[in-house]
């Protein structure tokens, strides 16, 4: 029998506290920006409060806030959640032209050598649509994740240019991040985006970046010490508050 084993080079994705941890409200982080980029310099995030999106490109923070606007976060801001690692492309292939999001993500899962790996995915070019979603601040006591996005804004965008970035996680690490498809978006001027929930890719070209070791960063606060971090309804709750509304496979 033949094989498609492909030796991969070793890669690390660091990642600051658990899905499962932002999902229980946990929505105040121990780490700056600062400590995140000295990590990696692509990643994607929230911020404190869940105050917006955080996506990281070429070593750049920016935060995608609720109005759906862009700018450059400082460098002492915190974050409860974060995954960065250093980008470095080892797949490039040209997007088929009208690929939707689900479409898409078959498609990125063709070309992944395994799927047990992790991967960060950056997809740059131009769309005929991208529609996004951003978390609005929030004030304590906080409320779990799936009640929070109920004050969410969607943004549309059209025949626009920009990057969808984030990260393709092993559905045996759910709960850890987000399995499946994570990404966000940012236009080529950098100044609006969001989380993303569906696209429409008119020509893009996608980059893929094989992670094999992950640098588990947990927080050792009351709070995440207190954490129910094994929800039953896990799935469930995953569902509503990455994927609502999104058209996607995986």
């Amino acid at each position: 029998m033949a094989s498609n084993y492909q030796a991969l080079s070793r890669h690390t994705i660091f990642q600051n506290s658990l899905m499962t941890a932002l999902l229980d409200g946990i929505y105040d982080g121990e780490l700056t920006i600062s400590d995140i980029l000295s990590k990696g310099n692509f990643g994607l995030g929230t911020f404190d409060a869940l105050d917006g999106e955080m996506i990281i490109l070429d070593g750049v923070c920016y935060q995608l806030t609720s109005d759906g606007k862009a700018r450059i976060a400082d460098l002492d801001q915190r974050t409860p959640f974060t995954v960065v690692t250093n980008f470095v492309p080892r797949i490039t292939v040209d997007a088929p032209q009208g690929m939707r999001r689900g479409e898409l993500s078959a498609f990125v899962d063709s070309l992944e050598p395994s799927r047990n790996f992790f991967y960060a995915v950056r997809i740059t070019g131009t769309f005929d649509k991208v529609v996004t979603r951003t978390v609005s601040k929030q004030e304590k006591p906080y409320r779990p994740m799936t009640e929070a996005i109920n004050d969410d804004a969607e943004h549309h965008f059209e025949n626009v240019t920009g990057i969808i970035g984030g990260f393709r996680t092993p559905a045996y690490a759910k709960g850890i991040s987000v399995p499946g498809c994570h990404v966000h978006f940012i236009d080529d001027e950098r100044t609006s985006g969001g989380h993303v929930l569906d696209y429409t890719v008119r020509e893009a070209r996608i980059e893929l970046c094989p992670g094999t070791d992950m640098d588990l960063h947990l927080p050792v606060t009351a709070e995440f010490q207190q954490s129910d971090l094994t929800p039953e309804d896990l799935d469930s709750q995953l569902h509503d508050t990455e994927i609502k509304g999104a058209q996607i496979n995986g």
